[in-house]
């Protein structure tokens, strides 16, 4: 299994945040098969470590991702990359019936599921242009802060093919089917003040103000309650997924369990005794 030369994605974690960037400006950051295992693993870690209460994804240089990289490795998971490559499988012999769906399961879908899946809150700091499975990738993340140069492209249908890394699942989402078909047939670039307006970027900055301002919301969703926005983002991704009696149900049960949280104590002692709360992500 190739692993991601350690500076292709770097990571640190600052003030309980953990930031995971991009870091192939070369190559407008499309993402390589060992990139792709190294964020979904940093996800995961992110989820587990207590010390962690927000994520930010962000990249290096002018892409924030230009889709998948296919000579990056065996298969980067996803249909957009550099190159289509040969009408090989895995082991290298001629591609059979199946050998796309399950690199696109395995892949490219495990990456934006890791995103959607996370148990911290997780932004997007969008640096430059988003196409293909990087426009999915921002698009999954919970909270999307653009650079004003930024633009959003569902690359797809300028290489004749359907979209995948779960774009036809989360573009109607945000912007309805209507919309969504129109992004998604023509495949026009979409600037950052107009994503804004559709709703899939919740704030455009000039780019000298992208990392501070992608700073300042995570260490302020890190201050947070961060077992009541897990079960928040839970119940907000499962909301369109199932009927209203399945909605209320899990946000009942989402509340008792968070009532057995310390943060909730916190919380609602705060509020009888009438000062700022001081949540411990617990």
């Amino acid at each position: 299994m190739p692993t991601a030369p350690e500076d292709t994605v770097l990571h640190r974690t600052e003030n309980s945040v953990s930031w995971i960037t991009l870091n192939r400006p070369e190559a407008m950051n499309a993402v390589t098969w060992a990139q792709r295992e190294r964020v979904i693993a940093l996800l995961a870690d992110a989820s587990a470590d207590p010390a962690v209460r927000a994520v930010v994804l962000t990249a290096t240089g002018k892409g924030f991702c230009a889709g998948a990289d296919l000579r990056g490795g065996p298969a980067t998971g996803s249909t957009t990359g550099s190159t289509t490559g040969p009408a090989t499988g895995p082991g290298g012999g001629d591609r059979v019936a199946g050998d796309v769906a399950r690199t696109i399961r395995l892949g490219a879908q495990r990456l934006i599921t890791a995103v959607l899946d996370c148990e911290k809150p997780v932004l997007a700091a969008v640096n430059g242009t988003a196409a293909g499975i990087g426009s999915h990738l921002a698009l999954a993340c919970d909270l999307v802060i653009a650079a004003e140069g930024a633009r959003f492209i569902e690359v797809f249908v300028r290489r004749g093919l359907v979209p995948d890394g779960g774009g036809a699942y989360l573009l109607p989402r945000l912007v309805g089917p209507q919309k969504a078909k129109e992004l998604m047939f023509f495949g026009d670039a979409v600037p950052a003040a107009e994503a804004a307006r559709l709703g899939l970027v919740n704030k455009v900055v000039a780019a000298e103000e992208l990392q501070d301002t992608a700073r300042e919301w995570a260490e302020r969703l890190a201050q947070g309650p961060t077992r009541a926005l897990a079960m928040t983002k839970q119940l907000v991704n499962a909301s369109l997924d199932g009927d209203r009696a399945a909605a209320l149900a899990a946000e009942a049960t989402a509340q008792e369990i968070n009532m057995t949280t310390a943060d909730a104590n916190e919380g609602v002692a705060s509020f009888v005794e009438r000062r700022t709360p001081k949540y411990l992500g617990r």
